[in-house]
């Protein structure tokens, strides 16, 4: 076995005892959080520096292995000192520390940031130095935005050794709440959940003329959901739902902007939405988890229904057949069908359960949802091939071959979950001295001064601060930085329900995926379509461009996200759902008029579509769509000259 293989051995070994770590705490919650979250981080970087170091072995980049061997040096000396010396560090000596402790302070946090780096680039690397350096130099900015600055000394007590930073409350919240879903995530795609999906969605394709982009679209939606990441989803389903749309007719830059957006819309999807419904839970007072799985189910239908429209109209007139190409190996029969589905549905159906109705802890809940998927997935394995055999010397094969399942989704859980821990502590550190030197109220003052007071202008600056704010970085984290520095703005100054803040600037941050010209959902996208960036970009955002107007429906129309379902709510949501479909419908098609009729009907659509989804007034909401209602009528009796899609 070569060192490669050995290396690639150990990150699945190294993810073994991670799991049970993890599990055991969720069972016994042995220690304190905070404690628990040193032990969780350390772990973590280390599995990724394990998982890594097999890719610079084959470069033969020597100065990066060199690096990544520090670093873990590092990371195992300051975790281990770190969790031995808690009760010192949380207690005895807040506020102070030992002159080595700073030296090591230093050293974990050099450490962190050239991971970051790693994982995320450049972009993200800029994000955290300017972070760090505001906290240092903020004595040296002039106006709203200044500070007095803050000692080194005191920003590594923030960083490392106080317990916060990189170790702080959003870094235990992973540690607690999310590994244990990303976890039951890596399960799922190791029992084969991600193939059975993909089944169902190919096979629904068959009925509709764009069924084989809607295929796409409810793959990379679901996995999305789970996934974490719409630029990490984009290149894991978009490997194989991209090629099977070029395959079938369809444009290189449209089967990218599909795969973009799909990927995208996947982040919104209760119940994990991303991993930011966990984080949302614990940021606004006095909401449950539950309460915000609730809340999004009414955008997110919104959101579904508009994306699937578009994709009908952008794809339909492409596709040269009907017949999806075949994206998944063999067939099942209907009784592995059966076994597959109870398999997988007992799980999330007992997960909805111990959420929404025994009111049990997030923590819990994800616990028994794990153990409950292992168990179905051994007993399910056993009964097929009893059932179908009738031979039970076959079960001993099975077991083992389930095992390997088992140990190959405990590996995946791990290594998705590693560079979201990381960034997420890198964000915690950054956010934590931020909110040292009170930034969010500069920002809040300086949005209200900016905007004059006029909430339109300033949602207007939130949505592209959030976009800004959001680039390259997976959806748990943009929300967490746009939530913390963000959302008290619109909740301070203008009044904006908390609930209705936070799905604001969670949904504005995850368009930076789709937002030239860093687009790195469609980047990706792109690049595995053989496509070009900017034809790919333009064709997402035409798809989704009721996704950029979403956001001031919820400043404007907070009882859609209050998760209490009332006539009122029910009515706004369908009437927001109208306008989107309206946008839809203006921009992805054409009239055949002379230039100023055609753009004029278009931007009519547009903007009565627009009216629909954000006035404040119902009356002219409805207003709004009685006018869309009469074009889509006009163009019916032919009043208007012939009417189609776009030519491709």
């Amino acid at each position: 076995m070569s060192l490669k293989d050995k290396l690639d051995l150990s990150v699945t070994i190294a993810s073994i005892p991670f799991w049970g770590i993890v599990i055991y705490y969720a069972y016994s919650q042995m220690m304190p959080r905070a404690q628990f979250g040193v032990l969780f981080l350390g772990g973590m970087l280390l599995i990724y520096l394990l998982s890594e170091y097999t890719e610079e072995l084959e470069k033969d980049t020597y100065y990066e292995q060199i690096l990544m061997i520090l670093s873990a040096l590092v990371v195992i000396f300051t975790t281990g000192y770190m969790y031995m010396n808690f009760n010192v560090l949380n207690v005895s000596r807040t506020g102070y520390a030992l002159e080595y402790e700073y030296a090591i302070a230093i050293a974990f946090a050099l450490a962190m940031i050239y991971l970051t780096w790693r994982s995320f680039g450049l972009t993200f690397l800029v994000v955290v130095l300017a972070g760090i350096g505001y906290g240092l130099f903020g004595d040296l900015v002039p106006g709203v935005f200044g500070h007095g600055g803050i000692s080194p000394r005191r920003v590594l007590r923030i960083l490392v050794l106080d317990l916060e930073g990189f170790y702080g409350s959003l870094n235990q919240l992973i540690a607690a709440w999310v590994a244990l879903f990303l976890l039951y995530a890596g399960m799922l795609r190791g029992y084969g959940a991600f193939d059975l999906i993909l089944r169902v969605a190919v096979r629904s394709a068959k009925y509709l003329s764009s069924g084989v982009a809607q295929t796409a679209v409810i793959a990379s939606a679901v996995i999305g959901s789970v996934n974490g990441s719409q630029t990490a989803n984009a290149g894991m389903t978009g490997s194989f739902t991209i090629p099977m749309m070029k395959e079938n007719g369809m444009r290189k830059e449209s089967a990218a902007g599909i795969e973009a957006v799909a990927s995208t819309v996947g982040q919104v999807l209760p119940p994990v939405m991303g991993a930011a419904a966990f984080i949302m839970a614990s940021l606004v007072t006095g909401i449950s988890y539950v309460d915000v799985l609730v809340a999004g189910l009414a955008p997110a239908f919104i959101m579904l229904v508009c994306i699937a429209v578009a994709v009908h109209y952008t794809a339909a007139p492409q596709l040269d057949t009907d017949n999806v190409q075949s994206i998944v190996e063999g067939t099942l029969t209907k009784t592995e069908v059966i076994f597959e589905s109870v398999k997988f549905a007992v799980p999330i159906l007992l997960l909805i359960y111990y959420l929404g109705i025994a009111q049990y802890t997030v923590m819990t809940s994800a616990l028994y949802t794990v153990i409950t998927m292992f168990i179905m997935a051994y007993l399910m394995s056993v009964l097929s091939v009893v059932y179908d055999n009738r031979d039970f010397s076959a079960v001993g094969a099975e077991i083992r071959s389930t095992t390997e399942e088992t140990i190959d989704g405990a590996r995946h859980g791990a290594v998705i979950l590693a560079p979201i821990a990381i960034i997420i502590a890198a964000i915690n550190g950054v956010v934590d001295i931020l909110e040292a030197s009170a930034v969010p109220t500069s920002i809040s003052l300086a949005l209200m001064d900016l905007s004059g007071g006029v909430l339109l202008i300033a949602a207007i600056l939130g949505v592209i601060i959030c976009i800004l704010l959001g680039l390259g970085m997976p959806t748990s984290a943009a929300y967490t930085i746009v939530a913390l520095l963000i959302a008290p703005a619109f909740i301070n100054q203008f009044f904006v329900p908390e609930m209705a803040a936070h799905f604001f600037v969670f949904y504005a941050a995850i368009l930076a995926g789709i937002t030239p010209p860093i687009a790195t959902a469609v980047a990706v996208a792109a690049g595995v379509a053989e496509a070009d960036f900017w034809g790919s970009a333009f064709e997402a955002i035409k798809i989704a461009a009721p996704l950029f107007i979403l956001p001031f429906s919820f400043i404007y129309h907070p009882e859609i996200v209050s998760g209490e379902f009332h006539a009122s709510m029910l009515a706004t949501t369908v009437i927001i759902l109208f306008g989107g479909i309206g946008i839809i419908h203006g921009v992805n098609y054409r009239f055949s008029l002379n230039r100023i009729g055609r753009y004029s009907f278009r931007w009519l659509f547009f903007v009565f579509g627009i009216v629909a989804m954000v006035y404040p007034s119902m009356m002219i909401q409805l207003g709004a769509c009685a006018l869309i209602i009469a074009m889509l009528a006009l163009q019916n009796m032919k009043v208007v000259t012939e009417f189609k899609p776009i030519a491709q």
